[in-house]
């Protein structure tokens, strides 16, 4: 396989936590949940965007928050060029760990205008760890620098890159949260659309599925979620739709055909205002037939699973994306 530079970093591992029951919430449990964790994380996110108001500003302090994190342990990391994409290549450092044979694609979150392999360093090691499996994070081009469809073009890209480096698509599967698990659906639908090659499965966590926001919770949740509101979600949308329709499917994959969609595993937290994003595209592709599982996390904000260094429940939504990972490549990892 053609790999670049190699960093290995290799301390003490991340302990996870046994995997967690998690349970779907009515409209009327939906409200704040005590959690220090997440109140903590709340205030640490308060302070940290306090002036930011641009799409580069914000930029700058998730950055600037996500530089003062951990960097993953026990992982190996290849800077790779990914069909002209730049991207990270991370394993476990485990001595017989069969690089080249199971591989999660994972698109970060960040509204399209943020995020890099710094900020999901940790979440894509994580994941390397709990599924024994190479993790490909990808630097696609961001806004408003690089308009749509830059985003989808280097996640195919980079997906196809996948493929050609060995790579069979029953062992890859294609990750991701917020606008990134936006991604992880849209390259799967354009795969869809030209009959090419499927992924095993896909999971999207807290993924935009509707940049119409049309759902009751962006106004329900509003007060409950720091990361994810509706003057974001207009900011994004403003960028990112031009002049198309916010129902466009290749934007908003509420709208698009799920029919043929492979297993979809979706997760999203109980206050985020994306929580009926998320309820309405599962309904939507079990209707098509799709094998689809929709975890909703008691007390839980946008993104909360980025962060398993500092929130149990981050540990152990990673573990069930990894799970859900394992149980769908052709090649399951030996126990």
């Amino acid at each position: 396989m053609r790999f670049f530079s190699t960093i290995l970093i290799a301390t003490v591992a991340i302990a996870f936590s046994p995997a967690s029951a998690v349970f779907a919430l009515d409209a009327a449990s939906q409200a704040k949940a005590p959690n220090s964790q997440i109140e903590k994380l709340i205030g640490t996110l308060r302070q940290n965007y306090d002036g930011a108001q641009s799409l580069r500003q914000r930029r700058a302090a998730f950055e600037k928050l996500m530089a003062s994190t951990p960097d993953p342990k026990r992982v190996q990391i290849r800077h790779v060029n990914a069909n002209g994409v730049e991207a990270d290549l991370i394993w476990p450092a485990r001595l017989h760990h069969p690089i080249g044979r199971r591989a999660i694609l994972y698109l970060h979150g960040g509204g399209y205008y943020s995020g890099s392999l710094r900020t999901h360093r940790n979440i894509a090691g994580s994941l390397a760890k709990a599924a024994s499996a190479d993790v490909l994070l990808v630097d696609y081009r961001l806004l408003p620098e690089h308009p749509f469809p830059a985003q989808i073009d280097d996640a195919l890209a980079a997906y196809r890159w996948l493929l050609a480096e060995g790579y069979r698509p029953e062992n890859v599967v294609i990750a991701g949260e917020s606008v990134g698990g936006t991604l992880a659906i849209e390259v799967t639908l354009n795969q869809l659309r030209i009959n090419g090659p499927l992924p095993a499965a896909v999971v999207a966590m807290s993924p935009v599925t509707d940049f119409a926001a049309t759902g009751a919770s962006i106004t329900t949740n509003a007060e409950n979620d720091p990361f994810m509101g509706k003057a974001e979600l207009e900011a994004i949308r403003n960028v990112y739709l031009g002049d198309k329709s916010p129902d466009d499917p290749e934007r908003s994959p509420l709208y698009a055909d799920m029919t043929g969609f492979p297993p979809l595993l979706l997760q999203v937290g109980s206050r985020e205002t994306l929580l009926d994003d998320t309820l309405r595209l599962e309904d939507k592709a079990r209707k098509a037939g799709v094998h689809v599982k929709a975890e909703v996390w008691p007390g839980m904000i946008h993104q909360w699973q980025i962060f398993p260094f500092w929130i149990d429940d981050a540990r152990k939504s990673n573990e069930k994306v990894a799970a859900f990972a394992i149980s769908h490549f052709a090649d399951r990892p030996a126990e």
